[in-house]
């Protein structure tokens, strides 16, 4: 059984994108725990219960049960209708002691029972859990895992995705984190500006870095063990490395201008930037082992920044006004021309990319008032607006590609939202209190 280690945006058009470019707008205040809503969901979801699991442990159950963490990730990606507890008249524990008979009155297609004991060595705990079609009789998944003191919550998520790979076909992402901005003190009082690392249902939030000057574009490195983001902690924009884990930072471009838009590619050896060393912003690939000088990768009088790399490492996207509106080109990781990749819409900026490479999220936008998020298909050539608000930016693929991450303004505060890739469900991730933006959803933890 393998151990678990967790492990005042009033401008508009293109002087708006060129403000977030420069890094002029900035986000604005503070953070507390996200609550996630859930504005629409599939009509139709897949019932499933998920039965309490059984607690044989010498220590006080947590409030927050293995099996009510299950429910509410099920629950909160759409695709299923978790039955409540109350409405359940067996609570089984091993497959033998299920009566699918009295499941199937209920009208439940799947179930998921199991339990929690205490490890042999009494360090930490080991979970078994059964997931059983209903309707068939039959078992489709059964293991057994331990867990470090203190990593239940991670192993509600593991089995969370173990679930709903099994049902629905692709990995699950809710054993990921995502990271974000808050800022308070803009009304007034003195700036704090924090960078903030959260699981992806908003809990266990912890400040990685706080700051009296603004910090912007958090990105996740492929092993999800670093974060990339612009700092003003200097007076002056840098682009820094900071390590999860030890703590460690470094600054990898402090250059005269612009240091902006960090982003990793798929090895984590490569940082692309945008830097104005030369002039205008253009795009650069550092090399983070130190082999390599910097290099040069778009060289164009025009602003070029959110660079992004396709999965397989061979491309790199990014935004550029070169035909006088922000719009998303493509070109080699080894150089060469740029072809142009978004043509529908006066304004698409900031692309995020699916797994597969073949969907591009984008801010989008048609005219100089409303910026939303769509998808662009690259094979079928197809735009999906995403979201409904008037200023969302900032989209963040989720690690298995079905849900775009971003953030939105509701009722004058910054919240992050989700969008699933079909556009069919919806999320608000809201804090108690203050401004969220920046969202960066992190890879797969292994």
């Amino acid at each position: 059984m393998p151990s678990l280690r967790p492990a005042g945006l009033g401008l508009q058009g293109p002087l708006r994108w060129l403000a977030l470019t420069l890094g002029l707008l900035v986000p604005m205040l503070a953070s507390a725990q996200l609550r996630i809503e859930i504005v629409d969901g599939i009509e139709g979801a897949m019932p499933i219960a998920v039965a309490p699991f059984a607690w044989e442990s010498v220590e006080p159950e947590p409030v927050a049960t293995v099996s009510s963490i299950i429910s509410a990730n099920l629950a909160r990606s759409g695709l299923f209708d978790p039955m409540e507890e109350s409405g359940m008249i067996d609570r089984p524990v091993q497959p033998a002691d299920v009566r699918f008979g009295t499941w199937r009155l209920l009208k439940v297609d799947h179930l998921v029972i199991g339990r929690v004991v205490d490890a042999p060595d009494g360090f930490g705990h080991e979970i078994e859990y059964h997931l059983l079609d209903v309707l068939s009789s039959r078992i489709l998944l059964s293991q057994a895992m331990r867990v470090s003191p203190g990593d239940l919550r991670f192993a509600a998520h593991r089995i969370s995705d173990a679930i709903y790979e099994a049902l629905i076909g692709i990995p699950g992402a809710f054993a990921t984190r995502i990271a974000y901005v808050v800022a308070s003190g803009e009304d007034g009082g003195s700036p704090v500006y924090e960078l903030v690392v959260a699981d992806a249902d908003g809990f266990n939030e912890q400040t990685v870095v706080r700051n009296a000057e603004p910090i912007l574009s958090p990105t996740w490195s492929p092993d999800a063990r670093k974060l990339a983001y612009v700092s003003f902690a200097t007076g002056r924009s840098n682009v820094i490395v900071q390590d999860l884990y030890t703590g460690q930072n470094e600054v990898v471009s402090s250059e005269r201008g612009i240091n902006g838009a960090p982003a990793f590619s798929p090895d984590g050896r490569y940082l692309a930037v945008s830097l104005s060393r030369t002039g205008s912003p253009n795009i650069w690939i550092l090399d983070l082992n130190g082999q390599q000088r910097p290099r040069q990768l778009t060289q164009h009088w025009s602003i070029n920044t959110e660079p992004v790399f396709s999965p397989d490492g061979r491309e790199v996207y990014f935004t550029s006004d070169r035909a006088g509106r922000p719009q998303i080109y493509v070109i080699p990781f080894t150089g060469g021309d740029a072809e142009r990749v978004t043509f529908e819409g006066r304004y698409n900026a900031h692309a995020t990319l699916d797994p597969s490479g073949r969907q591009l999220a984008v801010i989008y936008s048609e005219g100089d008032e409303d910026y939303r998020i769509a998808v662009h298909d690259r094979d079928s050539g197809r735009l999906r607006v995403l979201s409904d608000g008037l200023l969302d930016e900032s989209p963040s693929f989720a690690p298995n590609g079905s849900m775009v991450l971003y953030a939105a303004r509701r009722n004058g505060r910054g919240v992050l939202a989700a969008a699933s890739a079909d556009g069919r469900i919806r999320q608000r991730l809201v804090a108690g209190e203050g401004d969220v933006r920046e969202p960066a959803w992190s890879p797969i933890i292994r």
